[in-house]
């Protein structure tokens, strides 16, 4: 089951306090990426963010969940409600998530 838009575009809503949120669209699917660095996912209308520490902190009851078959299990927050909490949460991720792998140029 796809995402629906409507709930995309909810999560984007909840973080439109944090400045250069984007997102890109994999297979029906959304990564979302905060400052560059990759975030969270938004899979079969499921907000998971990457399981750093202080996301573990933050959410120490939170279930983990692959976003799809085969990936590695992430943290599902399962209330995006909370606009505060959640810039909160990606502005405390922020240093944990990994840098972006740089993209191999081919001659």
């Amino acid at each position: 089951m796809a995402t629906k838009k409507e709930y995309l575009n909810f999560v984007l809503d909840q973080l439109s306090g944090l400045s250069d949120i984007t997102y890109r669209m994999m297979m029906g699917e959304y990564i979302i990426y905060y400052r560059g660095k990759i975030a969270a996912y938004v899979c079969d209308d499921r907000f998971l963010v990457k399981p750093v520490d202080s996301a573990k902190h933050m959410l120490p009851e939170a279930p983990f969940e692959p976003p799809y078959e085969g990936a590695k299990d992430m943290i599902l927050v399962e209330d995006i409600d909370d606009r505060q909490f959640m810039e909160q949460l990606f502005e405390v991720m922020y240093e944990e998530l990994p840098e972006p792998k740089q993209k191999k140029r081919g001659f």
